[in-house]
């Protein structure tokens, strides 16, 4: 049988999750801003949706085996990924109507890396630990995190794509390139809470 999940395990990596998010967001939408950036931009706004799933998961830990709670958490972080899928989008659109031209931004290029190397190990410990907590919302939650990831990477491949080639157009690319999956699991967060209301 396999071991039980750990609930100051799952506070702990919530709260590194926000820790870093701040930080991270804060980076990454300054910069982007700076460098007119739609993809860092974007990757900072991920960071504090993180942060909003973060909290509203350490609520929901704040009470045992409450459904309620769990229903909510787990439409609330659907809603985040859905929130962030309309971001990029809108930026995208706005890019490609105005042309806009994004600035290399080596801070950027440093703030990518660092993500790409450590969201994938708060991820995959987050969703282990979740999935033996048998909590849905936990679970879902570490999704965002490991989507986070990936976003890194696309991320780093846009700005480094735009800083040494030129493609400013890599920079909204890498940005556009997760919309399909995070819309997938927003609607799956939110059908997941529905279904759990009905249930």
């Amino acid at each position: 049988m396999a071991p039980a999940g750990s609930r100051p395990l799952a506070i702990a990596l919530l709260w590194l999750t926000i820790a870093w998010n701040v930080v991270e967001g804060a980076v990454a939408v300054t910069s982007g801003a700076a460098a007119e950036s739609v993809a860092l931009v974007g990757f900072g706004i991920d960071s504090f949706i993180e942060v909003t799933a973060a909290a509203v998961l350490i609520w929901r830990l704040g009470a045992e085996r409450d459904a309620s709670r769990e229903r909510i958490a787990h439409a609330v972080v659907g809603a985040t990924f859905i929130a962030l899928a309309a971001y990029i989008a809108g930026d995208a659109a706005y890019v490609f109507a105005t042309d806009a031209e994004p600035e290399a931004s080596g801070i950027g290029l440093a703030l990518a890396v660092a993500s790409s190397i450590t969201m994938p190990a708060i991820g995959l410990l987050k969703r282990r630990n979740a999935v033996r907590l048998g909590s849905p919302a936990l679970v879902a939650e570490s999704h965002e995190t490991l989507i986070c990831s990936y976003l890194s990477v696309s991320l780093f491949a846009g700005l480094a794509l735009n800083a040494v080639a030129g493609w400013h157009l890599a920079d909204v690319v890498a940005a556009l390139v997760m919309l399909p999956w995070i819309v997938k699991e927003g609607i799956e967060g939110l059908r997941g809470a529905y279904e759990e209301t009905d249930g």
